[in-house]
């Protein structure tokens, strides 16, 4: 409950606001002559007509004024009660000493009451300040107060100082001066440390939740092996976003043992589905190795254009530090170009020795691939066409690397000849340099021989290949001509035969080789004649056995009669060769 300061500091130089002021602190109207400001205030009322009384005491008002800045004094003010009036002590006095605030203080002492003073004269003073749960009165002039709030307690203060009186008497039994101080409690310390710790657990309760929402989450337990699971790995086996995972179950498994007889097969399925990805994986590094590659050469280039220009600013230096120009120069400037001319020199010999060094790894590389063997000579023609262009084309880099090597022995060279031996250094590096262009050069000549060489054999094994390949599409037309010759004779003695010349006019029934060449080759061992004559009559109940097996005696191509058994078990069983001739085709 805070009053509003407004009312403290208004200029008296309006007197319908002062008067309006010192109405609603329940005075009479008064200027600084004693003359009223007001002529309609009537003290009866202790109001002015029309205006609703307003007391300083009134739940929701307050008597504490707001806070001012510590340079301006508080200005305290009569406060009127229902039986008694409090007057403010003197402002010139010191503020009342109080002694150190209890934490969680909600009680506080007040002395100085009047003799007369009865629990209702307090609750009236100090009930506008809070809400008041507890007064514990002694029989001295003296109380304490336990408030519902902590910030009551602030309120309370503010009266400490006031001189009290009831109604208008001046007997000492009726006045006293208050002195309100903080109060040490057990409730309020049990309270206090009741919250906090209260405090102390929400904190926990909040770090632990920061903590466990960035901490980061644990991967799920591996499930165990069924038959839902497993067709489930086994998509994801298939999948290469969730092949890793896959992959990491399917390993659990192997290792916990799950494997059985029963499940061997699911098994064998995804460890096969996991083989299938080793041939996206090296196409995955093949690709990564070729972006390697480019990359590899196109910081060479780099480096050599590089090197190139430090080869220039050198020869800059070189041309300057000549006899027709080098006199013209001062004594500073030769100082400075002497010393820019060794930097480029250091950097450019620096930078030649990286790019000797990245060429003969490339060296190595490529005699390294010479030390592998060569491929089978049962290539196919496709593979032995790239094989060729591949080979032609690193014989051309081989010939234009050959071609820079010399072109830049004959630079050296050049720039030994005219140019002037500065420091021996210099000739030291360029006989250094000299001499690993040689080396190289060497080496890619003889790299070329053996690179010509094997050009040569690539084309013999490619020409023998695609005489190979001649002869194997000779050999299949031959096949298929031999195929469609034994077809046709198969159709032709194959047809639909009668049995005898008088059967075709007697009877109507044609025997169809296709039903008995069927039934025969589902019986692999043969079968005899009246087991074949019995399978037909159900067909029809006119033929007779003498009459089919003439006609497959006439048919010794399709059909072959065996004996088999010894004595009186010996028994004729007619098979299908029909197929025969065509394997011995």
């Amino acid at each position: 409950m805070t009053m509003d300061s407004s009312s403290l500091t208004m200029p008296m130089s309006d007197p319908n606001a002062w008067a309006t002021a010192m109405n609603n602190l329940g005075m009479p109207p008064m200027g600084l002559t004693g003359q009223p400001l007001m002529p309609d205030f009537d003290p009866n009322l202790g109001m002015m007509a029309g205006i609703t009384p307003l007391n300083p005491m009134m739940p929701g008002l307050g008597m504490v004024p707001a806070p001012v800045s510590q340079d301006v004094p508080m200005v305290k003010e009569i406060i009127h009660c229902k039986t008694c009036t409090l007057f403010p002590p003197n402002p010139n006095l010191p503020p009342p000493a109080t002694r150190e605030r209890p934490p969680g203080c909600k009680t506080v002492f007040v002395g100085g009451l009047p003799e007369n003073a009865n629990e209702q004269l307090i609750v009236e003073i100090f009930g506008q300040c809070g809400d008041i749960t507890a007064i514990r009165k002694s029989k001295k002039n003296f109380c304490h107060i336990r408030f519902a709030e902590e910030a009551t307690v602030d309120k309370a203060l503010f009266l400490s100082g006031y001189r009290i009186r009831l109604g208008s008497s001046t007997d000492k039994k009726d006045s006293g001066r208050l002195h309100v101080d903080f109060a040490q409690a057990r409730d309020d310390l049990y309270e206090w440390e009741c919250r906090q710790r209260m405090l102390a657990r929400e904190e926990r309760h909040r770090r632990k939740m920061e903590e466990d929402r960035l901490r980061p989450p644990s991967p799920p337990p591996i499930v165990h092996y069924s038959e839902h699971e497993c067709s489930q790995l086994g998509d994801k086996i298939k999948d290469d976003s969730k092949f890793a995972e896959a992959v990491r179950v399917l390993l659990t498994w192997l290792e916990r043992g799950e494997v059985n007889r029963r499940n061997a097969n699911n098994f064998y399925s995804m460890i096969q589905s996991s083989n299938s990805h080793i041939r996206r994986l090296m196409s995955e590094k093949s690709q990564h190795e070729k972006e390697m590659e480019e990359a590899k050469e196109k910081f060479k280039t780099a480096l050599a254009g590089i090197l190139a220009q430090f080869e220039q600013i050198v020869s800059v230096f070189q041309a300057s530090s000549k006899q027709k120009a080098w006199d013209h120069f001062s004594k500073a400037q030769r100082k400075n170009l002497d010393m820019w001319r060794k930097q480029a020199e250091e950097i450019r010999n620096m930078h030649n020795e990286q790019l000797m060094g990245i060429r003969r790894e490339e060296e190595m590389e490529m005699s390294d691939d010479d030390m592998e063997d060569p491929p089978d000579s049962k290539d196919s023609e496709d593979s032995g066409v790239s094989q060729a262009e591949a080979l032609k084309e690193e014989n051309d880099s081989l010939r234009c690397q050959l071609d820079a090597y010399r072109n830049e022995v004959e630079l050296l060279k050049q720039e030994q000849g005219k140019n002037q031996p500065i420091r021996s250094e210099e000739d030291s590096t360029h006989s250094q340099q000299l001499s690993f262009l040689q080396q190289a050069l060497q080496g890619m000549q003889k790299q070329l021989l053996k690179m010509r060489e094997e050009l040569k054999q690539r084309e013999a094994e490619l020409q023998k290949s695609s005489e190979d390949k001649q002869q194997l599409k000779t050999q299949v037309q031959n096949l298929k001509e031999g195929l469609q010759k034994l077809q046709s004779a198969q159709a032709t003695g194959g047809l639909v035969q009668t049995l005898h010349g008088s059967a075709v006019t007697s009877s109507p029934f044609v025997v169809p080789l296709g039903i008995i060449s069927t039934f025969l080759h589902v019986h692999p061992f043969g079968a005899s004649i009246e087991y074949i004559c019995s399978y037909l009559q159900r067909l029809d109940t006119k033929i007779n056995p003498s009459e089919v097996e003439a006609l497959l005696s006439r048919l010794p191509c399709t059909f072959r009669q065996e004996l088999t058994g010894v004595g009186a078990s010996l028994e004729k069983r007619w098979n299908f060769c029909g197929f025969q001739g065509i394997k011995s085709a």
